[in-house]
């Protein structure tokens, strides 16, 4: 999947509280489709490599012993 390039000219800060357009539209999304945006925009800003090897599962065993 190629990966939109992160354009920092176009980047605004804007407060929490301002009721923008981009808002309005992301309160419109379902939940699905807010995480799947942020999980592009981890992907954009720290790349595909970062963003897989930080969010690594480990599962260990432990042997139990019956007395």
């Amino acid at each position: 999947m190629d990966m939109p390039r992160l354009d920092k000219t176009r980047l605004t800060i804007s407060s929490l509280d301002e009721f923008t357009e981009e808002k309005q539209y992301w309160l419109s999304r379902g939940k699905a489709d807010r995480l799947n945006a942020i999980e592009i925009n981890l992907r954009m800003i720290y790349g595909t490599d970062r963003t897989t090897a930080r969010l690594q599962r480990i599962i260990e065993t432990a042997e139990l012993s019956l007395r």
